[in-house]
């Protein structure tokens, strides 16, 4: 009999007797298997006898094994994450089930039920540890006398404990180092922002005069003479739409129908740079629309909505922050940060969309800034810009 016909027997008989509850019997015909030439030791059924025996430094020795010759194997890290955790090893149990999710998550659900139930296990294992986890440093501050650490310590916990997933900044076209990682800028941190607010009612009174003309705008993305299809979900339709009024210079005849509106983007501190900016659009939004998450080109710009046309059922998500827009009161995001918005309301939304210069860059570095963006354009032609 071939080694590969002896394993084949070897590996039923041991399967049969795991099904009567046999370990012991088992073990002993895969190990077997494992000593044959030539022949893949089953080791991960060596670990499963090995636990019907609650033989833990067995189980330990034929999954170390197992991980060796095969880093990613999802029952071997689910198990060996169980073994730890039997052991109160839990931050090691965690370092595992992590990377067994992480795994899965790679194969695009392409799983057996068997698994996937194991799976499931695990991130409730995982969820309800990151709440013990949580409550044991909420405990420790209290202890310590300290009620209200700050939104700063508060996002920290919220991320230490896997509440919310760790987002930076991530542009697709150019990074300026050492800016800090903000999504959403409070409006209270900009002199302008009450001043520019306060025309919102002129703003959408000439809003109102665009759509009274056209019941919706070009699509927001569109393909360029010459250069290969958008292959962005929303590109060429006009779920997305933009009325621009900004483009470096103004784009005409659009601007001319709404001078209220530019006067009060003076208010702003817009960057100019030729062919580039300022930018500012009425972006909108049907109903059902879903702007997938993306990243801006730059992070040396924050990106501003003035809300105009809000129906309910409309978000906007920056990193691990959801907010909702709210008419006249203006939304300041970091788009290099992962971003996404959706319309789930009965009709479309509307904002006003423009840029300002970061306010952590000085005004030497914004001279300099701007004389490189108007070189890369220069070198690669005018850039695609998907803010949402």
């Amino acid at each position: 009999m071939s080694g590969v016909s002896e394993a084949d027997r070897l590996v039923r008989e041991g399967v049969a007797a795991m099904q009567r509850g046999d370990g012991a019997r088992a073990r002993r015909m895969f190990e077997q298997v494992a000593s044959l030439d030539g022949v893949p030791p089953p080791w991960l059924l060596i670990a499963q006898a090995a636990r019907m025996e609650r033989d833990d430094a067995g189980e330990e020795k034929a999954l170390d094994r197992l991980l060796a010759e095969q880093p990613r194997h999802l029952r071997g890290l689910v198990m060996k994450g169980d073994l730890l955790a039997r052991g109160g090893e839990r931050r090691g149990a965690h370092s595992f089930y992590m990377v067994a999710l992480q795994t899965a998550e790679q194969l695009n659900g392409q799983l057996p039920p068997a698994l996937a139930a194991e799976l499931e296990r695990v991130r409730g294992l995982l969820a309800a540890s990151q709440g013990d986890y949580r409550a044991h440093l909420d405990d420790a501050l209290a202890r310590a006398g300290i009620c209200d650490p700050g939104p700063r310590v508060r996002d920290a916990l919220a991320i230490a404990s896997g509440e919310r997933k760790l987002y930076l900044q991530e542009p697709t076209s150019f990074y300026f180092p050492g800016l800090p990682q903000i999504q959403f800028y409070e409006r209270e941190a900009f002199a302008w922002v009450e001043a520019l607010e306060a025309r919102t009612d002129a703003i959408r009174a000439e809003l109102d005069a665009v759509l009274a003309q056209t019941h919706d705008f070009p699509p927001y993305i569109e393909d360029e003479p010459g250069r290969p299809t958008r292959t962005h979900p929303l590109a060429a339709r006009r779920d997305w739409g933009g009325f621009h009024l900004l483009r470096g210079q103004p784009v005409e005849p659009n601007a001319a129908l709404c001078p209220q509106t530019l006067e009060a983007l003076t208010l702003a501190p817009q960057p100019f740079i030729r062919g580039r900016s300022p930018m500012a659009l009425f972006s909108l939004l049907k109903p059902g629309t879903h702007i997938p998450p993306h990243n801006g080109l730059l992070n040396t710009r924050l990106i501003c909505h003035l809300p105009l046309i809000v129906p309910d059922g409309c978000a906007l998500r920056v990193g691990n922050e959801t907010r909702a827009w709210e008419e006249g009161r203006l939304l300041i995001f970091d788009d290099s940060i992962e971003h996404e918005a959706w319309n789930r309301g009965p009709s479309r939304r509307v904002v006003l969309l423009f840029e300002i210069w970061r306010p952590e860059i000085a005004d030497e570095e914004r001279q300099a800034l701007t004389v490189l963006f108007e070189a890369i354009d220069a070198f690669r032609g005018e850039p695609l810009d998907v803010s949402g």
